[in-house]
């Protein structure tokens, strides 16, 4: 299981917002590319970047645009990129500089051919869909506009368009330290075939273990945000458990008790 550190890049800087609210943000650096660095050293293998200002409709947010060049040229593992990607050019331009894995998110609902015209163009492998959920329904525009489409639906959608990996998002538990929903991703994962990447919510190593506990159904990776930046999970703790067996870490059994009543 792959474990993705978050970098939210606002204004060139890395913050973390609580349940995607401009009001609710938290700067924790001011230096994005140290902040890469930092992950890389600790063994991420991937990183899990996203341009909020391109998620709020300021797709050429051009501090964004230099941070996110600064990580590019900082470290050599692995980035995926969303937030603002709503055309094949931007599409091209962001897999033009370096990025390995590109993210739609608002333009998969509101432009459906932009998906299967993406996947065509530049492979599956190189692009994913972000499903952001609250209740179950779908939400764009940086969380800001909730649809009424399920969140399920848009999954079978975009799996028929070809996608084959999703990152799906529990709105309501994002920057909430409250918990993970992999029960909601595993079932995503089982009712469509799609790769899974779970986001939101993510608190403790207890977290990760409900991740890689649904490995099997199609879960295939975890985003871990605030917790990082809190300390509340070391990295190479986590990315030692994304490797091991179910269950295998005392610090997970000794922290489920104290974690069972947080849904997931």
């Amino acid at each position: 299981m792959i474990v993705y550190p978050a970098i939210d890049l606002r204004h060139g800087r890395c913050v973390r917002l609580v349940q995607g609210d401009p009001r609710a943000e938290t700067v924790f650096s001011d230096d994005p590319a140290a902040t890469a660095q930092r992950w890389a050293e600790q063994g991420a293998e991937w990183l899990h970047v996203v341009n909020l200002d391109g998620a709020f409709g300021d797709a050429t947010a051009s501090a964004n645009l230099a941070a996110l060049r600064a990580i590019l040229d900082a470290v050599s593992i692995s980035v995926q990129l969303g937030g603002g990607l709503r055309t094949l050019p931007d599409i091209e331009a962001a897999l033009a500089l370096g990025v390995e894995r590109a993210i739609i998110g608002t333009a998969a609902l509101e432009k459906p051919t932009l998906v299967q015209e993406a996947v065509r163009r530049f492979g599956a492998g190189a692009i994913a869909v972000a499903i952001d959920a609250r209740d179950g329904r779908v939400a764009t525009r940086g969380w800001q506009t909730l649809s009424e489409v399920a969140a399920l639906d848009l999954a079978q959608q975009v799996r028929d368009a070809g996608v084959e990996r999703v990152i799906y998002t529990d709105i309501s538990r994002d920057g909430m330290l409250s918990g993970v929903n992999a029960a909601a991703c595993a079932q995503m994962a089982q009712a469509t075939g799609l790769r899974v990447i779970a986001s939101g919510g993510v608190a403790t190593l207890v977290d990760v273990e409900r991740v890689r506990a649904v490995e099997a159904a199609g879960v295939e990776g975890v985003i871990i945000g605030r917790a990082l930046y809190t300390g509340q999970i070391d990295l190479r703790a986590a990315l030692s458990q994304g490797r091991a067996q179910w269950g295998s870490l005392d610090t997970c059994h000794s922290e489920r008790s104290e974690e069972s009543q947080i849904g997931g």
